[in-house]
């Protein structure tokens, strides 16, 4: 029997594995594909990973952001610019990769190109049913993303919102209409939501993704954005590769734990709602569940609560002001965009949030009275023609 069982290698899986693996732990870790394999994602870490990876993921950066362009047909570009790193471009295939020999390095046992069929929870054990064995455990670990077998079994009734992403990836070793560090946020190609343009070593990762409303438009905008995107003309055209973005959802949050598991990364739906980043809320959660594992383990917590406390304490108030700020960002895209390109101040701020400097809540705290004030001066004729009325749970208070 092992202590843990982690099912799904992604970056929560990994980073829970080896955090246990590290603690003395047996772990053994199951991932349905062969390792590498690719991974439709943008690739995008904020520069705040940096205080929970090893300096060896750097091997991995294939292009370091300096510069976002945030655009919009009926608005004018401006640019977010910082000296220092706001964000990193990585292939999941190979950053995953990296991760999981990580968890081997810590004394994981990996299976690879193993599916799980069926998870059930005993009173004194958990037992994972695979393609090819049947293994025992004290605690199993979903980490298998949205839709995954240990929420399905385990976690009857966890339903978060998902909504629709659509990725590429172009073949191209020069695109002169992107500057060296920069990458393209587009807010208006998508109805609530944004299309991207990612540089990589050998190419450029596209794609567009909704944020609100029912998710079905990105596909039909991923294809338009392809066509109308100046950085992309003369390039060839990438396969169009479709994802489920599971993003917080909102209160009441789903349960995350049972007696003898845990959900993490983006089995959790863990993903933030403003501009949909995982992997750096999937590996937190990761270290995060490790963490109550292993007192757990150990005797020194009566069961895996702490983790949910933890979520909720550090991480959903998060995603509520994220929530908050991505209402008003998609649903008045082009008075969002005035108004930040008016506050630089405001700009360098969130900056600062994906440098690991701020939170969205210290953020917020500063900003909400120079952004109210801003939104309220532009929005009010549009309220009085409209007779619109912005709901009290996305109010600017």
């Amino acid at each position: 029997m092992y202590d843990v069982i982690v099912v799904g290698l992604g970056p929560a899986g990994a980073t829970v594995a080896a955090d246990l693996g590290r603690a003395g732990l047996s772990v053994l870790a199951l991932e349905w594909k062969p390792i590498p394999r690719y991974k439709v994602c943008g690739g995008g870490l904020s520069a705040r990973i940096d205080a929970l990876l090893d300096p060896g993921y750097r091997d991995l950066i294939e292009a370091t952001t300096h510069t976002v362009r945030f655009q919009h047909p009926h608005a004018h570009p401006f640019h977010l610019r910082s000296s220092e790193p706001i964000a990193y471009m990585v292939m999941r295939d190979r950053f995953d990769a990296h991760l999981a020999r990580k968890a081997q390095e810590a004394g994981v046992r990996v299976h690879d190109g193993e599916r799980v069929l069926d998870v059930r929870e005993e009173a004194d054990a958990v037992e994972v049913i695979t393609t090819q064995h049947r293994y025992l455990g004290k605690v199993v670990i979903g980490a298998d993303g949205a839709g995954g077998i240990v929420a399905r079994s385990l976690f009857p009734g966890h339903r978060g919102r998902m909504m629709s992403g659509f990725e590429g990836e172009i073949s191209a070793l020069d695109y002169p209409r992107l500057q060296a560090g920069e990458i393209v946020f587009d807010l208006g190609a998508v109805r609530n939501g944004y299309a991207w343009v990612f540089p990589k070593t050998r190419g450029l990762s596209v794609g567009a993704a909704e944020f609100q409303g029912k998710g079905k438009t990105a596909r039909q905008a991923y294809d338009a954005f392809l066509e109308s995107e100046p950085t992309l003309v003369g390039l060839p055209s990438p396969c169009r590769r479709g994802h489920a973005l599971p993003l917080y959802g909102g209160q009441p949050e789903p349960p995350l734990v049972t007696r003898r598991a845990m959900l993490v990364g983006d089995a959790a739906h863990l993903v933030d709602p403003l501009f949909g980043e995982g992997i750096y809320y999937a590996v937190l959660s990761g270290k995060m569940a490790a963490r109550a594992a292993a007192k757990y383990l150990r005797g020194e917590a009566e069961d895996l609560q702490p983790y949910e406390a933890d979520i909720a304490h550090e991480i959903y108030p998060e995603f509520q002001v994220a929530a908050r700020m991505a209402w008003y960002l998609y649903t008045f895209p082009q008075p969002f965009l005035w108004m930040i390109d008016r506050l630089p101040g405001m700009i360098e701020r969130y900056a600062d949030v994906l440098k690991g400097r701020e939170t969205y809540r210290s953020f917020y705290a500063k900003a909400r009275g120079e952004a109210k004030a801003a939104l309220g001066t532009l929005l009010s004729p549009w309220q009085q023609r409209n007779s619109a009325k912005i709901p009290e749970s996305n109010a600017l208070k």
